[in-house]
């Protein structure tokens, strides 16, 4: 019994010994995360460049708010009257970005992004005529809570404001969002 045990034995070191897959081995560390839990242990960097442009979509977006509860003006660039595409180049402006001046020319600028990826900074744009085939509403991201972005922009009813793509009437007239930063 004593040797049939060891000759098992044997056979067994032999066999798991023998050649096999190779194994991947990994230089970076990895990080599972399961879906839904709020505490991540990672350390998050961001380059000079990513500081640089969030510091950019601040004073922008600064820029804008200080316009808020101005009226609406067809065509108006100051704080006596202001239209959407006003209110979004004025705010580039004053912060050394020249960008067109109206809604549908700006809409040709930048780099079309996802809604998921939409972050502070970046160009949410709308068609609201029924009539109308292109673009002629533009709206500046001030904040992204999970699902809910804020924008500010300039509405002919209420001058200018800040509101929620979640609220049914933009987000049906929503065509898409750009990144110009």
């Amino acid at each position: 019994m004593l040797r049939k045990t060891i000759i098992l034995l044997l056979l067994f070191t032999i066999s798991s010994c023998g050649p096999g897959k190779k194994r991947r081995t990994y230089s970076k560390t990895r990080t599972v995360t399961v879906e839904g839990s709020t505490t991540d242990t990672s350390p998050k960097r961001k380059s000079k460049k990513e500081g640089r442009k969030n510091a950019k979509a601040n004073e922008i977006v600064s820029t804008a708010l200080t316009f808020s509860g101005t009226r609406y003006k067809y065509g108006g660039t100051t704080k006596r009257g202001m239209d959407c595409s006003g209110l979004v180049y004025v705010s580039l402006k004053e912060n050394d970005i020249m960008f067109p001046r109206t809604s549908y020319q700006m809409a040709l600028e930048g780099q079309k992004i996802r809604v998921s990826d939409v972050e502070k900074g970046d160009l949410l744009y709308f068609k609201t005529s029924k009539t109308g085939r292109r673009i002629n509403h533009v709206g500046l991201v001030v904040d992204v809570d999970g699902d809910d972005i804020k924008f500010i922009h300039s509405t002919t009813s209420r001058g200018v404001l800040v509101s929620s793509l979640r609220e049914g009437y933009w987000n049906s007239a929503f065509v898409k969002a750009m990144r110009i930063l």
